[in-house]
């Protein structure tokens, strides 16, 4: 319970007021006027556990915290004596239904009565030994035996600040300056693998997963022996083995327990006119038993990243199946249009997709040259697949962390057609067989902002995919037709404004006299 604080909102950050937040100093607290939650107790239902009591004590120059840790106990006759059902002491997601398992849980669950039973009871367990593993909760720094995991960033300044710790699934990637000299590389700790493997998370020791040597022009060679500490050393005035990047890959449970880390290095050498260097740091999180698939926010979506997109498979409705595209234009699972080219040339341009990013205008185009012996079929075919790629998405993630088997976080792509055509094309196309041919998508992604005023989030609500066509007459004999071809991207917000009492602006709905301005118009 010391560890729980339901008031702790803000990652980083203190919150006014929460006696328990452990980003508050003893000079935050000195500011506080009361303790929004003074006391903190876990399940309810327990006979006996552990309480977290939290007090001010005004009287004091500065005013301080007061924490306690007492015994409560339960005065209800009806209670838990102890929790030996470890199942119970997390939430793990059902096993979804599938086309290939439906009859296996129908036969196990199907029933008016099924029993739940774990294999054996244990009815020695302490309460407090039944959690042994840390569980993280989103933004919350990742624990070592002696502090945080540290990920080096700038502050202040481009110079490397080892303050900055790692939060849980929160990737990130930052780039620093570090001082150095030839002479006392050695001693530097930052410059050295040790420092970023000398140490593990909780129960789980930190492995070496790659080692790429640098040379000083830039060529980079990957190590057989990546098992092997290699420390900075100076040899024909260089110094040798200096970490230039490092690169963390935590592996975690659908409970948030790390169950594995890993860290992968590029190491390089300096000389002595060396003061500086640059390092990059990177650190990123993948559930176990699962692909990792990139995201573009957690939750909303974040500007500059590309809008996730995805397929239903004929095994709808059941939501597990939901299936990514994984093919050679959309290898990420993004909505895409056609990338424009050097030559401007659509038929060179076939197969080259550029994705959509979130809150990005875009516009591409091309040109395609037209003969009279060119079929209608063939040739509208051609432009869709242009246009479209060869497997247009049928469905758009709202959220950029949604999952797969979140169904209803899924919105449809709606498909409009329309027709470019003049009052005389009309008549044309009326006197004989015409040939209708695409020539624009216009896609628009209507999102608004979801969530608190403060921190809103971006939510799709909304995508649209319109087809212009337009005729293609037939031409003389011997003469050719050039056609532009273009694909569009719009993003509309249509966040409704805030209600009266939310930080809106005020409005006032009132007539001003006829004369109010009078003598001017």
């Amino acid at each position: 319970v010391a560890r729980l604080c339901v008031c702790d909102l803000l990652v980083a950050e203190c919150d006014t007021n929460c006696c328990c937040d452990p980003d508050c100093t003893a000079a935050d607290f000195s500011l506080f006027t009361t303790c929004s939650v003074p006391i903190v107790t876990g399940d309810s239902h327990l006979c006996s556990q552990k309480a977290a009591v939290y007090s001010l004590d005004v009287d004091a120059n500065p005013p301080e915290r007061i924490f306690e840790l007492t015994d409560q106990v339960n005065p209800s006759v009806f209670c838990i004596h102890s929790t030996n059902y470890k199942q119970a002491l997390s939430f793990s997601f059902p096993e979804m239904p599938t086309s290939d398992n439906f009859d296996q849980l129908l036969k196990r669950f199907g029933s008016a009565a099924f029993s739940a039973e774990p294999d054996s009871w244990n009815t020695d367990t302490n309460p407090s030994d039944a959690n042994e593993t840390y569980r993280y909760e989103y933004g919350v720094p990742v624990l070592t035996a002696d502090a945080f995991l540290r990920l080096p960033s700038p502050v202040v300044s481009s110079w490397c600040s080892d303050a900055n710790p790692a939060g849980f699934l929160v990737n990130q990637a930052t780039k620093c300056t570090r001082s150095i000299s030839l002479e006392k590389c050695g001693n530097i700790e930052a410059v050295s693998m040790l420092f970023y493997v000398n140490s593990s998370i909780l129960a789980v020791n930190i492995t070496v997963q790659s080692v790429v040597v640098q040379s000083q022009n830039g060529t980079r060679t990957l190590l057989n022996g990546s098992d092997v500490l290699r420390l900075p050393v100076i040899l024909d005035e260089l110094c040798i083995n200096i970490v230039l990047g490092v690169s963390y890959h935590i592996t975690y449970t659908d409970a948030g327990e790390i169950i594995e880390a890993a860290a992968s290095f590029v190491l390089g050498a300096i000389n002595k006119e060396a003061l500086s260097i640059q390092q990059s740091f990177e650190i990123s999180f993948t559930q176990v038993n699962t692909q990792p698939v990139p995201l573009s926010g957690n939750p909303g979506y974040v500007v500059g990243l590309p809008v996730r997109a995805g397929f239903r498979p004929q095994g709808y409705p059941f939501p597990a199946d939901i299936l990514f595209a994984a093919l050679n234009t959309n290898k990420y699972n993004q909505l895409t249009i056609l990338q424009s080219t050097s030559s401007q040339d659509c038929l060179a341009a076939q197969g080259a997709r550029t994705p959509v990013l979130f809150g990005y205008n875009m516009i591409s185009g091309c040109t395609l040259r037209i003969t009279e012996a060119v079929q209608c079929q063939p040739l509208t075919q051609t432009l869709l697949d242009l246009l479209k790629g060869q497997n247009f998405p049928e469905y758009v993630a709202s959220f950029g962390n949604s999952q797969a088997q979140d169904v209803l976080d899924w919105v449809p792509i709606i498909h409009i057609y329309t027709s470019e055509q003049s009052d005389n094309d009309r008549i044309y196309n009326t006197l004989q067989s015409s040939c209708q041919i695409p020539v624009s998508l216009e896609i628009e992604v209507k999102w608004t902002k979801y969530g608190s005023l403060v921190n809103p989030q971006a939510r799709i609500v909304n995508v649209t995919a319109t087809i212009a066509t337009t005729t293609l007459k037939q031409l003389p004999s011997g003469r050719e037709r050039t056609i532009p071809v273009t694909s569009s991207v719009v993003f509309t917000d249509i966040s409704s404004p805030a209600e009266p009492g939310y930080k809106a602006w005020p409005t006032i709905n009132a007539k001003l006299p006829f004369d109010f301005f009078f003598p001017f118009v």
